[in-house]
């Protein structure tokens, strides 16, 4: 009789097939071209992003905010990629390299943000509807479909003209407590819940649709019948099978959300100056642009880039994806 080895054959053949499942995804991934282009771009913008302070400090950066006279021409006017400035100058004779690098910083935190945001509330408000449906489906696909009725840029426009300093007193009139006191003001803080807030219903539509159909698949059906709970059923059975979905959807919204960033600080209501904001920058350069069209095209190429980078990301993963799905 052989002696008992110690690991029981189901865990080995777990173990097993989830290298074997694994192994193959990173494979795909890392052969398709456009999940290449795409993460190639957006990690070296992340680079860039987390080294700008280390790389000011080093003194390879110039510092964003500093003002240089001799930065600027004769008349006033801002240098181009001349004189030991890689990118040109801006009016105030700031280096334009070195903002659109911590400008990075900006774009890439406040538009993550507001994507993680904005999926967390898509994806709540999606399973919720999809699961239980009835009533609660009806009405939270009403309150999406109102929501999506808005364009996004104008709610933002509206709910970032409100930080203005306000004080909102969270508690009666007649009590005088101040902890509860709320400041709407300007920052990086206020802006990512701006803008996840108002780009979550795109992607409720989505996920209720994936829910409906995956609350009907035969092993969802069968752990009903167990006795699972509907917690259980949502977290063990439907959340499991969202995931691909999940991270392509939210890849291609961190786009959008920049974009919207970008958007918003053109209009000046984003961050406010003087930190960098690849927006704002090229509001400020639209006056100069046709003697110094650096101050305008280098942050543009910047967004431009950016944005391409997560749709290439976000195709590249559904390619991926979905084929690990279909196998």
């Amino acid at each position: 009789m052989p002696k008992p080895t110690g690991i029981s054959l189901p865990m080995a053949r777990k173990s097993v097939n989830c290298g074997c499942m694994l192994k193959p995804l990173f494979r795909a991934l890392f052969a398709n071209r456009l999940f290449l282009a795409g993460g190639g771009i957006v990690v070296l913008f992340a680079l860039l992003a987390l080294a700008a302070p280390a790389l000011s400090h080093a003194h390879i950066l110039r510092e964003p905010f500093k003002q240089d006279q001799k930065a600027l021409d004769t008349e006033g006017m801002p240098l181009g990629p001349e004189r030991g400035y890689w990118l040109g100058t801006d009016n105030l004779g700031r280096d334009v390299l070195a903002r659109v690098v911590h400008g990075a910083r900006v774009s890439l935190t406040v538009g993550t943000a507001a994507m993680v945001m904005a999926t967390v509330i898509g994806v709540a408000v999606g399973v919720l509807a999809g699961f239980y449906g009835g009533k609660l489906d009806l009405g939270l696909m009403r309150f999406t479909e109102m929501m999506m009725t808005i364009p996004p840029i104008l709610l933002a426009i509206a709910l970032a003209s409100l930080m203005d300093g306000k004080i909102i007193h969270l508690h009666p009139a007649s009590v005088h407590w101040h902890f509860l006191d709320v400041e709407l003001r300007r920052g990086m803080v206020s802006l990512f819940l701006v803008i996840g807030f108002v780009c979550w219903p795109g992607m409720v539509r989505v996920i209720r649709a994936q829910v409906l159909a995956l609350k009907e698949r035969e092993y969802v059906q069968a752990a009903r019948v167990l006795g699972a709970s509907n917690l259980r059923l949502i977290f063990r059975h439907i959340m499991p099978n969202l995931l691909p979905i999940v991270i392509v959807t939210a890849a291609m919204s961190t786009a959008n959300t920049i974009l919207l960033e970008a958007g918003l600080g053109y209009l000046g209501i984003g961050v406010p100056p003087p930190a960098p904001s690849w927006g704002a920058m090229i509001s400020d350069g639209q006056a100069y642009f046709t003697l110094s069209p650096h101050m305008v095209i280098v942050p543009g190429v910047a967004i431009c880039l950016t944005v391409l980078a997560f749709n290439l990301l976000g195709q590249g993963l559904q390619d991926v994806l979905d084929v690990q799905q279909k196998r």
